[in-house]
Order: structure tokens, then sequence, then C-alpha cells
């Protein structure tokens, strides 16, 4: 447990303590007071003095506050429809959820400048936001402005994540401008997120249901193979093998990708993977509902089978999946998004996205914690730690740890919820996780010291969160550590043949 001399702390009362609670890192769990002083995590220790303001958390366990690293909020998708989550109501449910810090895309589409999305994007979100933000951003036009200057200049301006697309028409890259992306991430330190399913054969499958007739819902997750996702990882993980370059495979779905992504770390692959609530918590059969109703479901990669779900839980136990995040992609159900032709809307028309940022953490610490799958200390992890390690938070965020910023859930694990859309916060019309049971709430919502939720009411102005500029990631950092930057050309120019 790190402590601090409290001694150092006489001549200023804490701003705020958090005592008598049992406080769990990602490796570590003990009884201990927080002292808060500016913002930051200045003591931690039994009897501390009084504070400012003291909350007591007796009983209860006090986490570090959760970090949603893949959510798309404010954003217009590839098909032109606009989420239904500003960075207002977006914050707003994400923290009411136990998060204190997300990390939306700001999308550059075909024809944009990365400098203009990301200096609109974050316009929009300093004056929205409630608790803090970080970005990616996606990329769909790889000219020389975005390749050589654009780009680089946001990477050194903390945003050193890129996501690229394998599929949708309007977003997708080919083989080829990945490997110039991977290249450009290598030189300046990012990391490449990768949206993997095999566009061609989405497109394929999906011509031959059309063709039939087949137009409802549930044949969304007909087209949306598993063996497309599948070939996507191993094809993109090869190609970031030529480089040696690490890359994060978001949103896994299927059984075989995860044998794919597991072997591939096995060789020794810079490979990192995540996965979401709908696809431990949801299958393909919710889907299938009676006219256009299973388009509440409907989500890219899609929901698969119960030996998928049971795989998935697998891999983050076994640390193949070491990231869990919400990909929470807001829709309201009407034509502004599920429905845009009503009952008549087909599979390849609807919205892909399910909302999900509040339930997050609450369906893991109750079906993962509270159902013996994983220790406090791997939800701990998978909701927070590894998300701020992952993106170059670490160490500000996604710890309790003197120097930290004070970023502290209360958790009351005895509270039983079923969850209904009229106890969330989005700005969705419905939930694809209504009437699940779970237990374990987040009680208390502190960021940077501010508390943000308490007695189930917002204590903060829109607005007052901060941007976080990213630095280097820790796998970058890793691979960096682990190889001559020259000699992969060596390697590649001494290849007999």
């Amino acid at each position: 447990m790190t402590t601090t001399n409290t001694q150092t702390h006489l001549n200023r009362a804490f701003d705020l303590v958090v005592r008598n609670g049992k406080v769990a890192t990602a490796t570590e769990t003990f009884e201990a007071d927080l002292g808060v002083i500016d913002g930051k995590i200045a003591a931690i220790a039994a009897g501390l003095p009084t504070g400012k303001r003291d909350i007591d958390a007796r009983g209860r366990w006090v986490l570090p506050g959760g970090i949603d690293s893949h959510c798309h909020v404010e954003q217009l998708s590839g098909m032109g429809l606009m989420c239904a989550d500003d960075f207002y109501s977006a914050t707003v449910s994400a923290a009411f959820g136990g998060n204190t810090t997300i990390m939306p895309f700001a999308a550059q589409h075909r024809g944009d400048s990365v400098r203009e999305v990301l200096e609109d994007y974050s316009a929009r979100a300093e004056e929205k936001a409630v608790i803090d933000y970080g970005f990616h951003v996606i990329v769909t036009n790889l000219d020389d402005q975005a390749l050589k200057i654009d780009l680089p200049q946001a990477i050194r301006q903390g945003v050193t994540s890129i996501k690229v697309f394998m599929t949708y028409e309007r977003m997708k890259l080919d083989d080829y401008q990945i490997l110039d992306v991977l290249a450009l991430a290598d030189r300046e330190g990012a990391l490449v997120m990768v949206h993997a399913e095999n566009n061609d054969v989405i497109r394929w499958l999906g011509d031959r249901l059309v063709e039939r007739g087949l137009n409802a819902p549930k044949y969304h997750a007909v087209a949306h193979s598993g063996l497309a996702e599948t070939e996507a990882t191993n094809r993109v993980v090869t190609l970031s093998r030529i480089l040696e370059t690490p890359i994060m495979i978001v949103h896994v779905s299927e059984a075989e990708t995860l044998d794919c992504i597991r072997q591939a770390q096995q060789k020794g692959a810079a490979l990192y993977a995540e996965t979401c609530p709908q696809y431990l918590f949801l299958t393909a059969a919710d889907i299938d509902k009676p006219g256009v109703e299973g388009a509440k479901f409907c989500c890219s990669p899609p929901p698969r089978d119960e030996r998928c779900q049971r795989a998935m839980w697998q891999g983050l136990t076994e640390g193949t999946l070491s990231l869990y995040s919400s990909d929470h992609a807001p829709y309201r159900w009407d034509e502004t998004g599920k429905l845009p032709k009503g009952e008549n809307t087909g599979f390849r028309e609807m919205a892909n996205g399910l909302p999900g940022i509040e339930v997050r953490m609450p369906l893991l610490f109750s079906e993962g914690y509270l159902k013996g799958r994983l220790t406090i200390n791997e939800f701990v992890a998978l909701t927070a730690t590894n998300h701020a390690r992952m993106y170059g938070l670490y160490p500000r965020k996604g710890s309790i740890a003197v120097g930290a910023d004070a970023d502290i859930v209360i958790w009351d694990e005895e509270r039983e919820i079923t969850i209904t859309n009229d106890l969330l916060h989005d700005n969705v019309d419905y939930t694809p996780y209504e009437g699940m049971k779970v237990t374990g709430w987040p009680d208390t919502v502190i960021n940077r010291g501010r508390v943000v939720i308490e007695n189930g009411e917002l204590k903060v102005a829109r607005g007052s969160g901060e941007f976080l500029p990213c630095g280097l990631p820790e796998p970058v950092a890793k691979a960096r550590a682990s190889r001559d930057p020259e000699a992969l050309i060596r390697k590649l120019v001494d290849t007999p043949f």
C-alpha cells in the first residue's frame, strides 16, 4: 500500500477525505483513508485528519474512476447519422455509471481535414463535458496533408491513438493504406486501433440475403459473419507484424477471432484486444425479434452465441482481452437513428450501434466480480487501469495512488437494480439491457476531487470536464524499448531469396 507522511499536510487541511473504505487498485486491496488536495490524491493512510469535507465509505468499495476508452459521442456516422448523445448527455450518463474519463472519436470522413475535425470536436467537448475526456482520431482520407502534417501534429498535441476501419464503404482503408497508418504510428508514437471485419465478405453475404428478400434485422448478424471478423483480424495482425507495430483490435466478439489473437500473442506479436458488454450479455437470439424490434440489438460486429460469450469471459480472465469498453453508439428508436424507413427499414439501413456507457461497469461488477468470474483487482484493471496504460494516461488516471488525479468512486455492492431506460441518463429512448437485474452500483463519483454524483444527483456544471492530452501509449513504449528501429529494415533487406 502506498502511504504518505500526514505531517507534511498539517499546514493545510485536506480539501476532501474519503475515509474507512475498502480500497482496490489493479494490484492491491487494503483499507485506508484518501486525502485530496487540489484535485490530487495527497495521502493514503489510516486515520487521516478531518478534511474540509469528509465522506465516510465504511463497508464499501473505493475504486478508481472508470475510463471508457471506446465510445461514440456527438459523432457523425459513416451513414451520415449523428449520435443521439452530445458531450453533455454522454458524460452525465457516463458519470452516473461510475466513469470519470471517456475517450470518444473525432471522426475524419472523406474530404475532411483532420485538423478541422479535431478543432470542432474539441470545441464541442469543452462547452459540454462534465467529466474528463481524451480523444482518438478516426482516419479515412490519407492524403499527404493528413499523413505528413495533420496527424503528426495531432499526436504531438496529445491525440496518440488512431482508429482505422476495414469495413463500411465510406470509412474503410485498404491494406496499403493501413500499412501507411502503421508506419506513421510507429514513427510518431501512436497506437493504431482497428475495426476488423472483412468488408467484401459482409457485402457479398448481404447482397445474397437481400436478393432473397431477407431484410429483417436478424440478417444483420448473418451478413456480419464471425469468419469476416476472424479473417480481417488475422490479416491486420499480419500487417502489424510486418512493421512490428502494436495494434489494438476493438470490440472482439467471435471465439475464433479470440483464438487468432491468442495465438499471435503467444508468437510475440504486439497485439492487444478489447471486448464489450454486448458480447458478454447479449446474443444473436436477441436480434431475432418480430418486425424491426431486433434493430435495438444490431451493432457491428453483432452479438454471437453462448459459446462466444463464454470465450469472451475466458479472454478477460486469462488476459488475452485487456480492455472492457462500452462501444457506446447511441441512436434513437426512430427515423433519426434505428428506423430511417420506419417499419420498412432493412438491416442495411438501420444505424449500427448500441447504447451502454452507463451500464458498462455495473454489469461487469455484478456478473464479473460478484459472481466470482473476476477478482476486484481484475475488475479495476479491465475498467480503468488498463485503459489509462493503453492510451497514455497513466499514472495520472486509472489508479488510486499519491499524485494521481482524485478520480474515486464509492460502490454500494449490495444495491440491487433492475436496468430500465427510465433509470438511465443518456439521450436514447431504449436500452438493450432492459429488465436485467444487477447487484452493485456506483454511489458517489468524484473526478479530480470534485463530487460529480451524490445521492443520485449531478453536482457539477456542463463544461467543467477537462481535456486530457495523452502521452506515449504503453504498448508503443514497450515496443520501442524492445527493438532497434533499424533492425526491421535490415531484416527485410537481408532476407535471402
